[in-house]
C-alpha cells in the first residue's frame, strides 16, 4: 500500500511520466486523479473486496479502464435495468465504456482490484483523491473538472443507479 505522501500528484496539463502499473498496483484509495490535462484525466482506482464503482452513466463521457490486479465483473447496457454486456476480468483486460452507457464494475475476487481509468474528456476535479466509494459519493457535487479542461459546451449531469 502507499501512503498519501507517496502517491502520484496530479501536476495538471503539464508533462508527466510515470509506471501506471506500479502506481496503480500501489494506490490504496478508491480513487486518486493522477493527472488532468485539457481532453483527457487519468485516475488510480482500488476497490475492495465485494465493492463495486457502482451502477452510473456519463453521458458526455468516454471512459477506458485497465486491470493491473484482481478480478472483477464489469456489466453494461443502453439503461440501468437492461445490463446486457457481462464480462470477467482480470489483469490486463480493459473495459471501453462509450459516453452514455450504464456500467459497474464489481470486484469479485480476494484481494483489492486495483484498475486506472482514463476520461475524455476529463471527469473529476484535478488532483482529488478519495479514500472510499462513500468519500467519492459525498464529494460529487464538489468533483468537478478543472476550468483549464475543455468541456462540452452543455453539459448533462451523471446517472447513477
Amino acid at each position: 500500500m502507499t501512503s498519501h505522501a507517496d502517491r502520484i500528484n496530479d501536476i495538471g496539463p503539464n508533462a508527466q511520466a510515470f509506471d501506471i502499473e506500479e502506481a496503480t498496483k500501489a494506490n490504496a484509495d478508491y480513487r486518486s486523479v493522477a493527472w488532468s490535462g485539457r481532453y483527457l484525466q487519468v485516475t488510480l482506482m482500488s476497490i475492495p473486496v465485494d465493492g463495486d464503482i457502482g451502477l452510473e452513466a456519463h453521458p458526455e463521457t468516454d471512459q477506458f479502464l485497465r486491470v493491473d490486479a484482481g478480478t472483477g465483473r464489469v456489466q453494461m447496457g443502453k439503461s440501468k435495468d437492461e445490463l446486457t454486456f457481462e464480462k470477467e476480468v482480470s489483469d490486463g483486460w480493459c473495459m471501453l465504456v462509450p459516453a452514455g452507457m450504464w456500467h459497474n464494475v464489481t470486484n469479485i475476487g480476494d484481494e483489492p482490484l486495483k484498475l486506472y481509468t482514463i476520461y475524455a474528456p476529463v471527469h473529476h476535479a484535478a488532483d482529488r483523491v478519495h479514500v472510499s466509494k462513500q468519500d467519492a459519493e459525498a464529494d460529487e457535487r464538489n468533483d468537478t473538472p478543472p476550468e483549464w479542461s475543455v468541456q462540452p459546451e452543455k453539459q448533462a449531469q451523471d446517472r447513477h443507479g
